[in-house]
This record gives structure tokens, C-alpha cells and sequence, in this order.
């Protein structure tokens, strides 16, 4: 594992070995914390940002992710009715309780305690995803059989 990757990121190093993928971490001198920063930064298609969006549940307090393709957005409605209750988007301090990670750098894995993920369907018709890694400036690229590997859930989240 490189040393040079802050801590963070070599948590989620350690995940993706753990899950069997191969995935290097990249990081960025710029911030690749939007949807559009990091598809510039890399030099991709909006359409292959995998972009963390993490809910609370309302009555269970239970942290959702939804790993959205990076132009679309999430219909809550929709994913209350895969979830079974309503939801909220989670605020900075949950995220960070939850995932173990600041927003604009939570992976879809290696979370500091359970989280149910989600999928968009979209990011399937990708053959390679890019998804944050620990930091607003790290990412990864995973294929689709990967990212169908990860647990989690492919739903239509509009």
C-alpha cells in the first residue's frame, strides 16, 4: 500500500483488498468533491461518477447510501419506498458518525458500521465507475461486474 495516501483513503484501500478488488486509489491536487470536479479532474463522463449520497432514516435513525450516477438525483420518495420509511437527507456529522467519512469523500464500502447501499441502475450502463476514496480528492475506478459485487441493492432512483 502506497504510504503517501492519507489515512482515510487507506482504509478504503484496505476494503476494496478485502472485497478481492483491484482498484487503485487515485488522488487529485484539486478537489474532485462534486459530480463535475471529478469528472474534469479525471477526464470522464458525468455519467461514470459514482457519487455518495447518504440518508437517515426517519424513525429508525439508519444510515442509506445511494450511489448515484453523477447527473442524477435522487428521488427520495422512491427510495423511502425500498427503504420502508421516510427519509432525510443525513447531515455532515452523521455521514462522518455513520460512514467514517466526510461528505464529498464516502466510498460505497468499508463504512465504520453497517450501511445499506443502494445502487443506480444508470451507473450500470457504465463500463467503469469512478467513486471517492476516503478524501475530496481521492477516487477510485471500479468496473461494473465489480460494483455488482459490492452488497448493496440496484434500484431506478428516480
Amino acid at each position: 500500500m502506497p504510504h503517501d495516501l492519507p489515512e482515510s483513503s487507506k482504509k478504503v484501500e484496505s476494503a476494496l483488498l478485502e472485497q478481492g478488488f483491484h482498484c487503485p486509489i487515485v488522488q487529485f491536487s484539486s478537489t474532485t468533491k462534486t459530480s463535475k470536479d471529478a469528472a474534469a479532474a479525471i477526464g470522464c463522463t458525468l455519467e461514470q461518477i459514482g457519487k455518495s449520497i447518504v440518508f437517515k432514516t426517519r424513525h429508525t435513525n439508519k444510515p442509506v447510501l445511494v450511489l448515484a450516477s453523477g447527473p442524477n438525483r435522487v428521488n427520495e420518495k422512491t427510495l423511502e419506498l425500498y427503504v420502508g420509511e421516510p427519509v432525510d437527507k443525513a447531515d455532515a456529522n452523521f455521514v462522518k458518525e455513520s460512514t467514517g467519512y466526510a461528505i464529498g469523500g464516502v466510498p460505497p464500502l468499508g463504512h465504520a458500521h453497517p450501511v445499506d447501499i443502494f445502487i443506480d441502475e444508470d451507473l450500470l450502463k457504465c463500463e467503469e465507475v469512478w467513486t471517492a476514496a476516503g478524501t475530496s480528492n481521492s477516487v477510485f475506478k471500479i468496473c461494473r461486474n465489480d460494483l455488482l459485487k459490492i452488497p448493496a441493492k440496484v434500484i431506478n432512483i428516480k
